[in-house]
């Protein structure tokens, strides 16, 4: 006997199917699963209440795909093409959208799909998109080693919580023979909101907050989950957003980063120490222009701004060290350390 089918397969199955067989939708589904048509029809009734299906017709209805979009499908990572499962699988929910939206949603997609594939170490990975009114949203979840402890652990950190500072700077592969380690860090700056979460750590910028949010919790979990969105009427472009990390007019290299220092503080501690500074300024020698964020710091120490304002500054005066919305003790103990004499 077959166990019966749950809500969520069998209207996954309808908006599976109902592209090849808006005709004889739920005689298929109702064949497919061994249940009858009539029960079927309830599922063919919720979706189109929820606006994910519409249908035309009396006698004999037609079935389309409504405004809203859902899909969410499971693939084995070896030999995974994420250009492939787009394009055939994902793109045509979406083709509707404005072409800047049409845009990001691929390159995230794509990008995110192919973390997950290169670098995961994982057997498989889930991947969802759900368009719900003016929001559209990706989910995808490996099985993998987990995306800060694989970070941690091959760029040999201190701890799991320094991969999160490093992923907000850009420019961060554990394979640099086949990547730039650019896809994350652009990526989250062209959705509105974008997260990882994995083993109990989670990183998360979005478009309207001055802050990347570092969030730690118990909740047990394998791999690694990203989450992102965007409003389908967002004016924001991937051309933009590339160009606002170019250090000047004329320059299309990846050369300007904004690294948010509260990420470099783990609970309340202050930033005093040289060893804190060193951490901090890890391969800022890939940039020309590093503007450093002290929002949500209030003060600094002597070692800490002495190590990142003038020993690293004078090793490597090629990287233009910028501060931002520093507080008076911040910006009072930035002078100090750089006056001269």
């Amino acid at each position: 006997m077959k166990p019966k089918p749950g809500t969520a397969a069998i209207q996954t199955a309808l908006l599976d199917a109902v592209a090849e067989h808006s005709k004889d939708l739920a005689v298929v589904v109702a064949s497919r699963f061994g249940i009858s048509r009539p029960a079927v029809l309830r599922h063919v009734k919720n979706l189109i209440e929820g606006g994910f299906l519409t249908a035309t017709g009396t006698t004999r209805k037609v079935y389309r795909l409504g405004p809203n979009r859902e899909r969410v499908r499971t693939y084995p990572l070896q030999g995974l093409d994420e250009w492939l499962i787009w394009s055939r699988d994902f793109a045509f929910l979406v083709a509707h959208l404005p072409p800047n939206v049409m845009d990001i949603a691929h390159t995230g997609f794509t990008e995110m799909l192919n973390n997950a594939v290169d670098h995961s170490g994982g057997r498989q990975v889930m991947v969802g998109l759900r368009l719900t009114g003016q929001r559209l949203e990706m989910t995808f979840s490996d099985d993998g080693e987990g995306i800060f402890r694989r970070i941690t652990r091959l760029l040999n950190l201190a701890d799991e919580r320094l991969a999160l500072l490093e992923l907000s700077k850009g420019k961060l592969t554990t394979d640099p023979a086949n990547h730039t380690g650019e896809g994350i860090f652009f990526t989250s700056r062209m959705f509105d909101q974008f997260m990882i979460r994995s083993l109990g750590l989670g990183y998360t910028h979005r478009v309207d907050s001055k802050f990347d949010w570092l969030h730690e919790d118990q909740t047990p979990e394998t791999g690694s989950r990203v989450y992102m969105s965007i409003d389908t009427n967002s004016t924001r472009t991937a051309k933009a957003i590339y160009e606002d990390y170019n250090a000047g007019p004329g320059e299309f290299n990846f050369n300007k980063t904004v690294v948010p220092l509260r990420l470099a503080r783990f609970g309340n501690e202050n930033l005093v120490s040289r060893s804190q500074a060193k951490r901090v300024s890890s391969r800022f020698e890939k940039f020309r222009v590093v503007v450093l964020d002290f929002e949500g710091v209030p003060a600094i120490g002597q070692g800490f701004a002495d190590e990142l304002f003038r020993v690293f500054a004078l090793a490597h005066p090629e990287v233009e060290l910028v501060p931002v919305h520093c507080s008076t003790d911040v910006q009072q103990m930035i002078v100090r350390v750089t006056a001269p004499g």
